[in-house]
């Protein structure tokens, strides 16, 4: 059994010296599931849904299967854990170079508060300035 919750220190994608970590391998499919549904029942109509590698791709096919194929509905990038936002903005700008049209963003937790365009699950509480 893996806890989601690890006192450890390690560093993120970010390049952060982080003191703790949100283990996501320790959610179930049925979990996923969840989660799934969670965000669906709060979200806009989307066209499709790409997870952001790696930590977001099983949630990005989970997600997919409740697009939409409209090219009028934005497309969904999701995340397991945001940190910075850095990854999300990346990707939304890479992918918007390519396909210019609206988005939108999920993760599941939030470390600190998300871009405008991205929503959370779970947000973890933040204080600006710091």
């Amino acid at each position: 059994m893996i806890d989601l919750f690890q006192k450890v220190d390690f560093k993120s994608h970010a390049g952060l010296d982080l003191t703790w970590k949100i283990e996501m391998d320790a959610l179930s499919q049925k979990e996923w599931g969840c989660i799934c549904t969670m965000i669906m029942e709060h979200t806009v109509p989307f066209s499709e849904a790409i997870g952001i590698p790696t930590g977001g791709v099983k949630l990005g096919k989970l997600l997919n299967q409740y697009g939409t194929g409209k090219v009028e509905d934005p497309i969904l990038i999701v995340d397991d854990v945001l940190t910075t936002g850095g990854s999300m903005n990346e990707f939304m700008r890479k992918r918007h170079w390519r396909n210019p049209t609206n988005y939108i963003g999920w993760v599941v937790f939030a470390r600190t508060k998300c871009p405008d365009w991205v929503n959370a699950l779970f947000q973890m509480p933040y204080m600006t300035g710091r």
